[in-house]
């Protein structure tokens, strides 16, 4: 079964301190995030990538990875943009940022058709979510709506420079995904993890909860679902949602469950999370990446 990996790396990266995230180098070699987690992917068994991206980066980004990336995997790309005009809207001028992590993959509408699984690009994840996520969706033969999501324990992914944005999870006996709501200012607060939810509310959790990492597994009608999805967002939105709201993909998969159109597993992973949400992180992860490789985890140079 052909199975696709969707990198969502159109993200603007304010907090890095205006540099291009997701293009820095923190490999022994010169190899960026992405290139591990493509690695990881393509073992698994995912034989297409798309990338989602902007236009104003699209030369920076082909000549660092998508050039050499489509040497390995037939690659494609598609673009996060604030033309709405396909909805019979317009976006206001005064927003320069997309829509959110949701109308990213909307993007990929009429590129990808076949069963496919989300990252973002600037995360490093760990190749047995790779693995797990393939699995299920080969299992479930692109049966409309049997989603998977790769949980991540909630304190294995926390950043020591600042605050992160996490989908906090909460699920049933048999770990099924019963709801996931985009949370921000995560951080340690002692024994607890301290956070803001979506209606402005201070909140604290256990380092234990399963978190998402936008690590999604996906048949492929979910691309209609978030046209649905999108759609109605927009009919519904006020000046300042149209402003400065977000499609969050994490609330698009808690919609789809609570109306009983999708079920979504959880696949726990012990794997630790690293990535660049600050320019301060980056240290900590060229030295985590140094020692996969020492440890025989990662050849020097791979995907180059």
């Amino acid at each position: 079964m052909d199975t696709t990996l969707v990198i969502m790396a159109a993200g603007i990266g304010s907090r890095f301190g205006g540099g291009i995230k997701q293009l820095e180098p923190v490999g022994p070699c010169g190899e960026i995030i992405m290139d591990y987690s493509i690695f990881d992917a393509l073992n698994a068994g995912f034989n297409k990538v798309v990338f989602i991206i902007r236009h104003d980066i699209e030369k920076d980004f082909k000549e660092i990875i998508g050039d050499r990336i489509s040497r390995y995997v037939n690659t494609e790309y598609v673009y996060q943009e604030n033309n709405l005009s396909a909805y019979g809207y317009s976006a206001p001028e005064q927003r320069k940022k997309p829509y959110g992590t949701g109308h990213a993959v909307l993007s990929c509408k009429g590129v990808v058709n076949e069963p496919f699984m989300v990252i973002n690009a600037d995360d490093y994840y760990g190749r047995e979510a790779f693995r797990k996520v393939h699995d299920y969706l080969v299992a479930t033969n692109d049966e409309p709506g049997k989603y998977c999501m790769a949980g991540f324990v909630l304190g294995n992914t926390l950043s020591d420079n600042g605050t992160v944005k996490r989908g906090v999870c909460k699920t049933d006996e048999n770990d099924f995904l019963l709801s996931v709501e985009e949370c921000g200012e995560l951080m340690a607060a002692g024994d607890v993890v301290s956070g803001v939810n979506l209606k402005g509310e201070k909140f604290t959790t256990s380092y234990s909860t399963p978190v998402s990492m936008n690590m999604f597994g996906f048949t492929s009608d979910f691309i209609l679902r978030l046209d649905e999805g999108f759609r109605e967002f927009l009919e519904n939105a006020d000046e300042e949602t149209m402003l400065k709201g977000e499609f969050y993909l994490p609330s698009m998969v808690s919609e789809l469950i609570d109306t009983n159109r999708a079920s979504v597993k959880v696949l726990s992973t012990d794997d630790r999370w690293i990535g660049v949400t600050y320019r301060e992180d980056k240290p900590m992860v060229v030295q985590t990446i140094r020692k996969m490789v020492e440890d025989g985890m990662y050849e020097k140079g791979i995907l180059r």
